[in-house]
């Protein structure tokens, strides 16, 4: 196989694996270490290099989930909200993977937020991506504190920067890897090759 068709694979094979397809079983460090290298030659304008991770495992897996379980019971009571299973949720969702890797922004006003939202998206690809080439399943979610001001802390973010979603990581419960769907792109593309 080419780089050229080993590449069109890897991208057409990518899917999201939830965590009720994980096995339980530990992926291996060097693999998640390869996942985020790999994310820090995403594109990038001016050489921000915008992302950070914070990458949780073994026993840092139950510090995350009684942080996110904790704040929640904090937002939610001051709000009148509380729900006592979504607090087990928040509390009991990152036990249900090998490692989670918390997605953040460093803002820098050299460019516009919007350039640095999509350059931590090409990291995340680019994880994804390799996740996907060694058989890894994992997903993007902005669940759980992603859009409380107040977990920007805990994550080593200040108030400018952005808590953009956490990589949930998981070895597969069996080889079958989903088929994907997408409508064909001559739907969405439109080619201009003349002038008027």
């Amino acid at each position: 196989m080419s780089i050229t068709e080993a590449v069109d694979q890897v991208i057409q094979q990518r899917r999201s694996i939830y965590t009720n397809m994980f096995s339980g079983e530990a992926v291996d460090d060097a693999i998640v270490e390869k996942m985020i290298e790999n994310a820090n030659w995403a594109p990038t304008h001016k050489l921000t290099e915008p992302w950070r991770f914070v990458v949780f495992k073994d026993d840092g897996l139950q510090q995350l989930g009684n942080f996110q379980a904790e704040l929640y019971q904090q937002v939610a009571e001051k709000e009148g909200n509380f729900n006592e299973e979504k607090y087990m949720k928040f509390k009991h969702k990152p036990l249900e993977c090998s490692h989670v890797i918390a997605i953040g922004l460093r803002r820098n006003d050299v460019v516009p937020a919007v350039e640095e939202v999509c350059a931590v998206a090409c990291a995340v690809q680019n994880m994804w991506l390799t996740a996907s080439a060694h058989k890894v399943g994992c997903y993007w979610s902005t669940g759980g504190v992603t859009f409380y001001e107040e977990a920007k802390s805990f994550f080593g973010l200040g108030a400018e920067d952005q808590l953009l979603g956490f990589l949930y990581i998981g070895q597969p419960k069996n080889d079958r890897w989903p088929n994907g769907k997408r409508k064909p792109i001559s739907d969405k593309v439109e080619w201009v090759t003349q002038n008027p």
